[in-house]
């Protein structure tokens, strides 16, 4: 496959990662794909066209492993995509060293091997939770859904421990200030909680979410939450956002934007026989929906899958891989 059309992939091997090679595979790409020391990629290799060391190659590269990420990213003139951020199933007893750091850095990392490789353009992987928590929006925007505009308040997050938030907003921040000091190009993709069928062999965190719902959760997500999105959604949008030449600054990805409370009645019609906890108030008080939520994608020409059946993949996937017991017959 000729260098214009080779890509690299960080966190290849993760949730949204996989769906992205997958994709790129289809279309023609072939793939360098870092992933951390250690970490499985058979699932990868068994995708069609994913044995073949000249269409996916793999590199083993920490995010602050810069030389190691500068290897990889040679000969990736068609494009980068920032995939790989710390992100974990349980609260981290460092933020700095466990998510910080890593996010931050790592994202100036990697946005050095793609301009060091001559990379046309950087699809940024971002997420909403670069956009909220925003306690403040509501009051400076009033009857205005949340968009592109908005940015997680730090000092909130900080005050109320969501590092997480914290990680995903300083590394956005630091990208779009190297975008501007060396004139590289980059996109963002900032999409809601991410859900569908598992290619790689555990769980991931916005999985966890529909999984302990299923299970009876009353976490109503608080500040985290303003829709989903297909997996797969997430992965064409970001092959969109390379391949177009007029998609330019921030993009969210998510099929609307409503109540937690909402996607749990949701969940309990698409998913019956399973305890789902139905929420009596509002999970998200004077959240604003907001069906076309994604308009930017749409307007470049995106069609998102149905929430139904982004719910029913993720649970028929998870019943599947042994991550979720079956529906009961006797379940509320």
């Amino acid at each position: 496959m000729a260098s214009e059309k080779r890509v690299l992939v960080t966190g290849a091997n993760g949730f949204i990662g996989s769906w992205l090679v997958r994709a790129l595979l289809a279309k023609g790409y072939s793939i360098s794909a870092s992933v951390q020391p250690g970490s499985p990629t058979a699932h990868l290799r068994a995708l069609p066209g994913g044995a073949d060391p000249k269409r996916l190659a793999f590199y083993e590269a920490d995010l602050l492993d810069a030389a190691g990420l500068e290897v990889a990213a040679e000969g990736c003139r068609a494009g980068v995509f920032h995939v790989a951020s710390p992100c974990s199933l349980e609260d981290p007893t460092d933020p700095e060293k466990e998510l910080i750091r890593p996010a931050v850095e790592g994202t100036v990392n990697v946005l050095e091997a793609a301009r060091k490789a001559g990379a046309r353009r950087v699809v940024l992987m971002s997420s909403i939770s670069a956009m909220i928590p925003n306690p403040g929006w509501g009051k400076a925007h009033p009857g205005r859904a949340f968009d592109e505009d908005s940015w997680t308040d730090l000092d909130y997050c900080k005050a109320n421990k969501k590092w997480y938030a914290v990680s995903k907003t300083i590394a956005e921040k630091e990208a779009w200030k190297y975008a501007e000091k060396y004139g590289l190009d980059i996109v963002a993709i900032n999409p809601s909680t991410c859900l569908g069928p598992l290619l790689q062999p555990g769980l991931n965190a916005s999985t966890a979410v529909l999984q302990q719902l299923l299970q009876g959760s009353k976490n109503d997500q608080g500040d985290y939450w303003l829709g989903c999105v297909h997996v797969r959604d997430v992965a064409d949008a970001q092959i969109m956002l390379l391949e177009k030449p007029n998609a330019s600054g921030r993009h969210l990805c998510t099929n609307g934007i409503y109540q937690f409370k909402d996607f749990a009645e949701t969940v309990a019609k698409v998913c019956p026989g399973h305890n789902v906890t139905r929420f009596e108030e509002e999970t998200q008080p004077g959240l604003v929906p907001r069906k076309d939520a994604a308009r930017k994608l749409i307007d470049l020409g995106m069609v998102f899958t149905p929430i139904e059946d982004t719910i029913k993949e993720a649970e028929e996937s998870m019943i599947e891989k042994g991550l979720l017991r079956g529906p009961s017959s006797n379940a509320n």
